[in-house]
């Protein structure tokens, strides 16, 4: 497609995602005096709490951590009902969010982004959506979220299925308010595929009413109480006159949360302190137990084997069937070394008479009828098919769109032996690109709003520097670009994350093989702040301001 060399272009900046990370992004843009438009593939706001409906669905931070903090108003007006909402009341709130900015009239709705090129003469990007149409802009930011780019099992035959079957990102939406569509499991025969996060939430719902739930695990996964309970009106006036303080430990923590991680080695105390201590966080709501432990935990062998040992023993109390029991204990990585699913009441879901665990690492899926599954053991009919099968997480959904820098280069073959970036915001080659919860990302692997917030703050200074400096471009060298590159792989080989399979490192076993290359920052919240401080107050350090 011919590009037309515009003297200037449509828009100072497209926001590509209408997320709790896109929507404040405009919003700050748009604040400092820029035109702006955002583009959202769906017909409102949310991003993943809009896409996300499935029975189940809720917060693993607590709710008031996850609130924007810039709005004064709203901090003072909303109630939050429970420490962890659920998808409806989260919904509510970024919808309550968007009117107070007053951003969807910034905002395209119901517009995919298939392509993006970079016009050198014009100094522009263009950008290109589904229905044929197109903008240019001179600033191109992606705030798409690092866990919106869905995959399906890789099995034969799963559109041939005659029954009811669901995605969990695709989950219908209710036709009036916020939440999902009510399906009727009541009796029926009902079929899950997966058993990550998402998984254990649904699996959790379904098997309150189904018939029989038939659950089809390829890999457990290690998880921990969630401990949710309701928010009284008393508790959350306390809440909200302690806002300031909440936000202020979540910012100067290590990954967004109210916890930290004791400086005490899990090795160097007694075993009977140790469990005592593992007890208290075991019985504390939210991540205590994932990021608020023994320093060493997620980066000594023999420390996670402990703290695996204790969570297995915790398994094993609360499943009836011995057998049941081991097969929900993972084997093939440790504790808390992929994403740590919480849940309420999970483990119990298999000493129902109703609930059946499926084991295909032992016996696998061979196909999918009209009316079932079949395993390499048996048939099983179902009514009812949901897949809860994951993301091509991090970049996946970056490189569904069509990304053209200079030189007619794709940023998906620039990648393809893994992402190279400068602080997880830009890749040489692509100028004026920014990724937001992109690669190598302080806020992806992070309480998201907590660290995003002060990201977007830092990107939209910047962007308001080249701006009224009247400079072109700006794009990372290609040193500082492998600098950083290295480093995130160097601070993520300190852990025992890089040991395992998982999203963390572009896995998925429901895409083709690809490359394993840690894609999150490691390092944490301060230290990356830190290091973008370090570059503003040397003039952008790293980056070729044209």
């Amino acid at each position: 497609m011919a590009i037309s060399h515009e003297v200037k272009p449509q828009y100072d900046a497209v926001v590509i995602g209408a997320g709790l990370s896109g929507m404040y992004q405009l919003y700050k843009l748009r604040e400092i005096g820029l035109n702006v438009l955002g583009i959202e593939a769906a017909e409102d706001i949310g991003g993943t709490w809009n896409f996300n409906r499935y029975p189940g669905c809720r917060f693993d931070s607590e709710s008031y951590t996850y609130s924007y903090s810039f709005i004064d108003e709203l901090l003072e007006e909303w109630n939050w009902s429970e420490h962890f909402a659920s998808q409806p009341e989260i919904l509510r709130y970024f919808r309550a969010a968007a009117d107070k900015m007053d951003i969807r009239k910034s905002f395209r709705f119901g517009t995919r982004v298939t392509k993006t090129q970079f016009d050198e003469e014009a100094n522009t990007w263009h950008v290109m959506f589904e229905d044929g149409e197109s903008v240019t802009c001179r600033f191109l930011l992606s705030a798409v979220g690092p866990l919106s780019a869905p995959t399906w099992p890789s099995i034969e035959g799963l559109n041939r299925f005659a029954g009811e079957s669901y995605h969990t990102y695709y989950w219908p939406h209710a036709d009036e308010g916020e939440g999902g569509k009510k399906v009727n499991f009541e009796g029926k025969r009902v079929a899950v595929i997966g058993t990550g996060a998402t998984g254990i939430q649904v699996i959790q719902e379904v098997a309150k009413e189904a018939g029989q739930l038939l659950v089809f695990q390829r890999n457990p996964n290690w998880a921990v109480p969630l401990l949710n309970s309701k928010i009284d009106l008393a508790e959350m006036n306390r809440i909200k006159a302690n806002y300031r303080d909440i936000f202020e430990r979540c910012n100067a923590s290590h990954t967004g949360h109210m916890y930290r991680n004791v400086r005490e080695s899990a090795l160097q105390v007694s075993p009977e302190e140790r469990k005592a201590f593992w007890e208290k966080l075991y019985a504390q709501p939210g991540y205590a137990i994932w990021i608020g432990n023994y320093r060493d935990v997620l980066r000594d062998k023999e420390a996670n084997r402990l703290m695996s040992d204790f969570v297995a023993d915790k398994i094993r109390e609360r499943v009836n069937d011995p057998k049941v029991a081991e097969k929900l204990i993972p084997k093939n990585h440790g504790f808390g070394l992929k994403r740590l699913p919480m849940e309420d009441g999970y483990f119990e879901v298999y000493n129902q008479p109703n609930v059946t665990l499926v084991d295909i690492k032992e016996t696998p899926i061979q196909f999918v009828s009209e009316s079932g599954i079949q395993t390499t053991d048996k048939f099983y009919d179902i009514d009812i098919l949901i897949c809860a099968t994951g993301f091509d997480a991090v970049t996946g959904s970056i490189l569904r769109m069509d990304i053209v820098g200079r030189d007619g280069v794709s940023l998906k073959e620039v990648w393809r032996d893994g992402p190279e970036t400068y602080l997880g915001l830009q890749v040489n080659g692509f100028p004026n690109f920014f990724t937001i919860l992109g690669a190598h990302n302080g806020a992806t692997f992070c309480n998201i709003p907590r660290c995003a917030e002060s990201q977007i703050n830092w990107l939209t200074d910047m962007i308001e520097y080249l701006h009224t400096n009247d400079i072109r471009y700006v794009e990372p060298t290609e040193k500082a670009q492998r600098e950083w590159t290295e480093l995130v792989y160097e601070v993520a080989n300190q852990t025992l994350f890089t040991d395992v399979r998982s999203w963390f490192n572009g896995d998925n076993s429901n895409i083709e093989e690809r490359p394993r290359k840690f894609l999150l920052w490691a390092g944490g919240n301060i230290a990356y702040k830190q290091k973008c401080e370090e570059v503003e107050s040397a003039g952008y350090a790293g980056f070729d301001l044209h």
